[in-house]
């Protein structure tokens, strides 16, 4: 099964199942589509948008799981 951690870049998140720039929009992330954004972690990405990281990691995973 497909998970992502903090580490984890948008680039490769988005390559294991592109709907998740919906989860990414949706939690105010609007700029998944930004060359600079693919080569920033999902933790970094959540300090920027001042957002909880477990939070979104949990909603992500959660909806690959489902996904299968």
């Amino acid at each position: 099964m497909a998970q992502v951690t903090k580490e984890t870049l948008i680039g490769e998140a988005l390559m294991m199942n592109y709907d998740i720039a919906g989860i990414l929009m949706e939690s105010g992330m609007h700029c998944v589509g930004c060359p600079a954004s693919q080569g920033e972690s999902i933790e970094e990405a959540c300090m920027v948008h001042g957002m909880d990281a477990d939070t979104l990691i949990k909603k992500i995973n959660d909806f690959l799981a489902k996904a299968e």
